[in-house]
């Protein structure tokens, strides 16, 4: 990275934070974080069997609607956090992240009634919102290689909804749901206090630090803008509807030959930990190949397997399951990529937030529609319903500029930039 002499306004110090490289220890937190805030939002789909049959409700199916608030909250959140994070500072905002979430996962716990564990998960939807456009644009602020950077936070992310398959039906099945909220719960707080001890203070909000990417005219950040909201407003719904209701999915369509809780929940979070290896793989990637180009080709391939599985059962259908998930998986990166690409760091937890909040709000309906959708038409129509979802989004991505070179490049002062 170019050296570059302090200002007569800028303190030395100020300099050394804004240059000086993560530590493994914040780099590895962050990453932790990552895993947590999707295993987290995943504890109720995976234990809402169990929680409805405590709460006295007929069916999973008419219990899912209520998580909807954590699910719309993980959104409409970014929008503030975001803000927060480039204003205030990265730092604060992931403590108030850990924290949260670690205190909001325990308040589930607590709850008995279809309506108080709506309220719960709600409050645990706006901790969860700070995680995206804040975590992420600090992970990668100083990164050499920022796709590979967002291909093992993916990963992280992702094992993160492995580890609520497995970790979610051992608690249920052994002790009961409520210690799978409490006992991730208190792994947050401990992780908050690690990550106030390890992690130095920001003297620089990113916002007041000097420009490091030079960025495209209004009228075609605009469009990118569009696009990747579009992008990920589709993603987010086959994401939201995967990650949801693959659990039951599994139950259905392997029942009478595997049955037990735990055996189901191993089973998914293998689909899970092997689709979360394709986001390192595209992160690779990233810094090698036009981004369009590697973006297309991983959506095309999602409507098809989706049809495919509408009517698979048994292992057949298992097996689909993994192959759609890679391109699920696969296809998350590329948000932050273009982010990365195009927008400078004093920026992005703002443009993150915005993206995230029209996306993750809008892509919240799925976890609505989920159990009514199942409930009066089975899973082959929602099913076919992601494959229609999943063209939607090739079409969108298709809109992209094309590209010339491949990379994504790494932040580098801007010559005469002003401090």
């Amino acid at each position: 990275m170019n050296a570059r002499a302090p200002s007569k306004h800028e303190a030395p110090s100020e300099i050394r934070s804004d240059i000086a490289p993560l530590s493994r220890s914040t780099s590895l937190l962050l990453n932790v974080a990552h895993a947590m805030d999707h295993m987290f939002l995943l504890i109720f789909a995976t234990s809402v069997a169990a929680i409805a049959a405590d709460f006295g409700i007929a069916s999973w199916e008419d219990l899912m609607p209520y998580g909807v608030g954590a699910f719309a909250m993980f959104g409409l959140g970014s929008l503030p956090s975001g803000r927060l994070g480039d204003l205030w500072g990265r730092r604060p905002m992931m403590l108030v992240f850990f924290f949260g979430m670690g205190a909001a996962a325990i308040g589930v716990a607590l709850t008995h009634s279809a309506w108080q564990i709506a309220i719960a998960l709600t409050l645990l939807g706006v901790f969860s919102s700070i995680y995206h456009p804040v975590g992420i644009p600090m992970l990668v602020q100083r990164s050499p290689r920022p796709g590979l950077t967002i291909g093992v936070n993916g990963l992280a992310g992702n094992l993160g909804v492995a580890l609520s398959a497995i970790v979610t039906g051992a608690l249920v099945k052994y002790v009961g749901w409520k210690a799978a909220f409490v006992v991730p719960g208190a792994v947050a707080l401990a992780c908050g206090v690690l990550f106030a001890r390890l992690t130095p203070v920001e003297t620089v909000s990113p916002a007041k630090r000097v420009q490091r990417r030079v960025m495209p005219g209004r009228r075609v950040l605009a469009h990118i803008f569009a696009v990747l909201t579009a992008a990920s407003i589709s993603g987010s719904l086959l994401f939201n509807f995967t990650t949801n209701g693959n659990g039951e999915l599994l139950r259905e369509r392997l029942h009478g030959i595997v049955d037990d809780p735990a055996m189901l929940g191993a089973l998914l979070a293998a689909v899970y930990v092997i689709g979360a290896f394709a986001q390192v793989a595209v992160g690779l990637l990233l810094d090698r190949v036009p981004l369009k180009a590697l973006y297309v080709g991983i959506v095309a391939v999602q409507a098809p397997l989706f049809f495919l599985a509408a009517n698979a059962h048994g292992w057949f259908l298992y097996a689909l399951m993994f192959a759609f998930m890679i391109v699920v998986f696969g296809a998350i990166p590329f948000t932050d990529a273009l982010i990365v690409r195009y927008v400078d760091d004093r920026l992005r937890s703002r443009v993150s937030g915005m993206r995230l909040a029209v996306a993750f709000g809008v892509s919240s309906l799925a976890v609505w529609l989920l159990g009514p959708i199942v409930k009066t038409s089975g899973f082959q129509t929602l099913l076919l319903l992601m494959a229609g979802i999943a063209l939607v989004t090739l079409f969108v991505v298709l809109l992209l500029p094309g590209e010339t070179t491949g990379g994504l490049g790494s932040d580098e002062p801007v010559a005469g930039a002003a401090d």
